[in-house]
């Protein structure tokens, strides 16, 4: 599978209900691929889009490889699945959810977290928030 330019969504979507191509779609912690990511990053993967913090080992492998991570809204899988036009099983169909899917979006409700100069929104937030 060629990673290069590409964006993993880490999502375990449920089935696609009739005449929809994907059942409620929302995005899953990000942290517990954490130990994949840099490497994938290296491989040439431009994107991920998950929820929660990334370690710094991702955020060093974003700012040497340039690549970007996108929060998705937790909580709104139904709403986010509207935006996934096409599913595609590509690899492992026996793991059901947990398969790799390739994914046409539309109008994909995120925002870029972490950026590839090494930007983090979640401590930019803390620090604007924090009581001194």
């Amino acid at each position: 599978m060629d990673l290069d330019g590409q964006i993993i969504y880490y999502v375990g979507p449920s089935p696609a209900p009739p005449g929809r191509v994907i059942g409620s779609a929302g995005p899953t912690t990000s942290g517990r691929m954490d130990a994949y990511a840099p490497r994938l990053i290296e491989k040439g993967l431009k994107g991920m889009i998950g929820k929660g913090a990334r370690s710094e080992s991702v955020i060093k492998a974003m700012k040497e490889y340039g690549a970007v991570y996108f929060a998705a809204i937790g909580g709104a899988a139904a709403l986010i699945s509207k935006c996934i036009v096409e599913a595609e099983v590509v690899a492992y169909p026996e793991l059901g959810p947990e398969a790799i899917y390739r994914l046409v979006i539309k109008d994909f409700p995120a925002i870029v977290v972490n950026d590839a100069f090494g930007g983090d929104l979640y401590q930019a937030g803390r620090k604007l928030y924090a009581i001194e």
